[in-house]
């Protein structure tokens, strides 16, 4: 039984830590940590775990590195961007296992980073000491794991294939990526307020989010001839999922045949993404809560268009559920454990 630390537990996140590695056979949280409400009980800040007496004896704790590797075996980072890139650096000296998912470590060239983040890379020599590892594809070769971001996983799982078997017009990919507001995280912003997010839909960040270098760096990794994306991102007034549509124009002499062959040859032997056949489309209801990604596939024979729809929860497989899945992966455990969820319905 792997004893686990989780940093920033009263986030969204945090929170959905707590709830998957409940059932979790091989993993139990010992210690919680936040930079608000310390000392206060986690059943008295969230009366809903009072039934669960595992959690009666957790406090929320000023953080301590040295506190957290002589007693946890693993730390989840569930902090908003610019908190672990001061705090991880203990860890990654005593090369102590970590899931970051923020996204401090997530790009590997600190002009990159302060590009697209806007802040310092303050620990400029410590980037490449972190792995970025889409859990579906890769396995942790060093100690320190960064957590893809929510719409860069989406996003990657819907594109895999396409770049992998060279199947599109590499100039030609459009993507339109919706979230949920909890996507925006747990503070309260005029966009995320409710008279104005509710019954609305506003685009935002267009050209400018953090998550769009993390994807180019990922299909150059798959496809070295990878053009620049066309990338926009909507909130929408739900509570959690992200909705992803890509529009591609398919390469010379590739039929939609090859491309619905291509994404089963990659992921018929994966547990956690399920393409769908015969034209259906999925929706978020089929995956939320669970840490499963939905993909479905459309071609127009007039516009020579290609469509990829894919769902997923932004908390599960956008976050706490990937998070679970790498350490799952770094473990050596079964990589269904903790996340064999079905579907809220």
């Amino acid at each position: 039984m792997k004893k686990i630390a989780i940093i920033g537990i009263s986030g969204y996140s945090g929170l959905e830590l707590l709830r998957l590695l409940h059932s979790h056979p091989d993993a139990e949280i010992v210690n919680v940590y936040g930079t608000s409400n310390i000392g206060v009980k986690l059943t008295d800040l969230f009366p809903k775990l009072l039934n669960f007496p595992k959690y009666a004896a957790l406090t929320i704790k000023t953080f301590s590195s040295n506190e957290i590797m002589a007693t946890a075996d693993l730390v989840f980072f569930a902090t908003p961007a610019g908190i672990a890139a001061d705090l991880a650096t203990d860890f990654i000296a005593a090369d102590f296992p970590v899931v970051d998912l923020s996204g401090d470590f997530r790009l590997k060239i600190p002009a990159q980073y302060e590009k697209w983040y806007k802040k310092t890379a303050v620990h400029k020599n410590l980037l490449s000491k972190a792995d970025y590892v889409l859990a579906d594809f890769d396995r942790p070769t060093q100690a320190y794991i960064s957590n893809p971001g929510c719409y860069a996983t989406a996003t990657l799982l819907s594109l895999a294939p396409l770049y992998q078997a060279n199947l599109i017009q590499l100039d030609s990919v459009i993507i339109d990526a919706k979230s949920g507001l909890s996507g925006a995280g747990k503070k309260l912003t005029d966009s995320s307020h409710y008279v104005n997010a509710n019954e609305n839909v506003r685009l935002y960040k267009l050209n400018q989010h953090q998550h769009i270098p993390e994807i180019y760096n990922k299909l150059v990794s798959w496809n070295v001839n990878a053009k620049p994306i066309q990338f926009s991102t909507s909130l929408i007034p739900v509570n959690r999922g992200i909705f992803v549509s890509t529009y591609a124009k398919l390469a010379e002499g590739i039929t939609f045949s090859d491309v619905v062959a291509a994404y089963h040859q990659t992921y018929d032997d994966k547990y956690f993404v399920r393409v769908l056949n015969d034209g259906l489309l999925p929706d978020l209801h089929s995956v939320v809560g669970t840490n499963f990604t939905d993909i479905g596939l459309g071609y127009n024979e007039l516009t020579h268009t290609l469509t990829v729809v894919t769902v997923i929860d932004n908390l599960v497989k956008g976050a706490a559920g990937q998070a679970i899945q790498n350490m799952n992966h770094f473990f050596d455990f079964d990589e269904k454990a903790g996340l064999d969820l079905v579907p809220i319905l």
